[in-house]
């Protein structure tokens, strides 16, 4: 089984940047798409990014585009979003999530993806 692991939330002012990480460890994929998702309160879990793992293909949300960028380090296992220009409605609990895949581009939709993380705050003040 695998297991998740984010971090690098936090509170920062509206402009800003934070780095997220998200680790997988356990039984890892030799193939797989790892996406974040965001949910803020009283809001649907939407779509930030995915990238692949073979390919390093990638989809944002319109949102993001621009602002967000995502990236892998197949050795560690590990998938980032490095998140500038950070503004209020950015505010949300980050969560990442990973699905075997082998496709060319990640999905972007919640159901695709099986095993999530367990979250991290991000707020932006104005």
């Amino acid at each position: 089984q695998v297991q998740l692991v984010e971090s690098g939330g936090g509170l920062v002012q509206a402009g800003g940047s934070l780095r997220l990480s998200c680790a997988a460890s356990g039984r890892t994929f030799s193939t797989y798409a790892m996406g974040w998702f965001r949910q803020a309160p009283g809001k649907e879990r939407e779509f930030v990014a995915a990238i692949t793992r073979n390919y390093g293909n990638t989809y944002y949300a319109d949102s993001v585009k621009g602002r967000f960028t995502i990236s892998r380090d197949n050795a560690k296992n590990t998938v980032y979003v490095q998140m500038n220009s950070l503004k209020p409605e950015d505010t949300a609990v980050y969560y990442c999530a990973v699905v075997l895949w082998g496709g060319f581009y990640p999905p972007r939709t919640y159901s695709a993806y099986d095993t999530w993380g367990q979250g991290t705050q991000v707020t932006v003040s104005s």
